[in-house]
């Protein structure tokens, strides 16, 4: 599966040069747009889950043991931390949203009723994915409530609460903006508390996060590193960040607010990637100098990691119901609402028992972005290469109307 990820990977950055240089100053308006700010708060919170907030204490030191792992010496373990989840990565995202946002409409390839069916199942299955990985990290950051290894009842009711609040807030638009904002300025508090933390108990706290902020200049000096997969966790990430690309490009695409196509460029590759910087620079200061996190921080972070969480199954559900015609105007609210629950628990369950794999997700979304390039040169590709830059208008006030 290697060859074919590294071919989805070289496919996917040519694309996004190719989309630069041919529609850079594109005008990019979704159905429903909004304002740049919420745009980057939903494309940040929806873009995300929780492994963002319990992957990298648990990472950092498999990053430093280079007598297992040398193919990670080219760079530092924040820099390899921040290289599996910012920048570069984000192209993904940036390549979709422009796709479903400039191109889908005079293409309908998601329309074709086989590709509609898979989509489908890419979304349901990722969805299913990020509730999975709530429940099997639960151990590490609350080990008071059970032995800290095992799945115990209270994780299952967790992740069943933030499955049941996700499709409650999916079944009206009116929650996304809430929803969306909200778990960003709890992301941004966490960070400003755990500083805080840190400056308090140690002499040089405040000063040393920073100092980490600039060993982050590891991963730009090395970026090249990581555009084809360095090893087999490397692989896992990547095909995770494709399993997540198209439908966060659908979601997302519904409300650019008409950002040329080069800001939307920076708005989904550098904006995230400063709050994620320093995040990971204020982690890296409690793993470097074997700084506590149990008790109060654990907790906090499991509270903004269950909003990450309930934030991505929002939309990741009200994407998957829409394009089914599984809407609460067709089931009623409480059909809808009942019916998504059941299928996100089943599904976390199976990912549970290891019946599902996100790698096998991953790789039928690279088949996804081959098929739909040569559908494109087959039967669309004239009113494609017609796209040009035009002046259009945005009406913010559709966002209001749809809630």
């Amino acid at each position: 599966m290697t060859a074919w990820l590294s071919a989805g990977l070289i496919f996917t950055f040519i694309a996004v040069a190719f989309i630069l240089i041919r529609w850079g100053n594109v005008k990019c308006v979704g159905t429903t747009p909004v304002r740049t700010l919420t745009f980057i708060a939903i494309l940040f919170t929806s873009g995300l889950d929780v492994g963002l907030i319990m992957f990298p204490l648990t990472e950092f030191a498999g990053y430093a043991d280079l007598a297992t792992s040398p193919e990670y010496g080219f760079a530092n373990p924040l820099a390899i931390e921040f290289g599996f989840w910012g920048f570069l990565i984000w192209a993904f995202y940036f390549l979709t949203c422009f796709y479903f946002c400039v191109i889908e409409p005079k293409v309908k390839f998601f329309e074709i009723p086989l590709v509609k069916l898979i989509n489908n199942i890419v979304i349901i299955g990722t969805c299913a994915f990020t509730a999975y990985l709530l429940l099997s990290n639960l151990p590490w950051y609350l080990p008071e409530v059970g032995d800290g290894e095992t799945v115990v009842a209270s994780f299952y009711l967790i992740v069943l609460l933030s499955i049941a609040v996700a499709a409650y807030s999916s079944s009206s638009l009116k929650y996304v903006r809430f929803i969306s904002l909200a778990t960003s300025a709890l992301f941004l508090g966490l960070i400003a508390v755990m500083w805080v933390g840190a400056a308090m108990s140690t002499d040089d706290g405040a000063v040393g996060i920073i100092k980490n902020v600039a060993l982050l200049g590891d991963y730009f000096g090395n970026i090249h590193q990581f555009v084809l997969p360095m090893n087999d966790y490397h692989e896992f990430y990547l095909f995770w960040w494709f399993s997540w690309s198209i439908m966060i490009g659908q979601f997302t695409s519904r409300f650019v607010g008409g950002l040329t196509t080069w800001q939307l460029l920076a708005a989904m590759l550098i904006v995230p990637s400063i709050p994620l910087g320093i995040w990971f620079s204020v982690l890296y200061y409690y793993h470097a100098n074997g700084l506590e996190t149990a008790g109060f921080y654990n907790l906090a972070m499991v509270f903004v990691g269950v909003t990450f969480v309930i934030n991505s199954l929002d939309s990741l559900i009200r994407l998957y119901t829409d394009n089914m015609n599984l809407t609460v105007a067709r089931l009623g609210k409480w059909k809808y609402i009942l019916g998504n629950i059941v299928a996100m628990s089943v599904l976390t369950l199976l990912f549970k028992l290891n019946f599902l794999q996100i790698q096998w997700v991953g790789a039928l979304v690279i088949g996804l972005f081959f098929s739909c390039f040569g559908y494109i040169l087959l039967t669309r590709l004239k009113p494609v290469m017609a796209i040009k830059a035009e002046d259009k208008e945005v009406d913010f006030g559709k966002f209001e109307l749809s809630n």
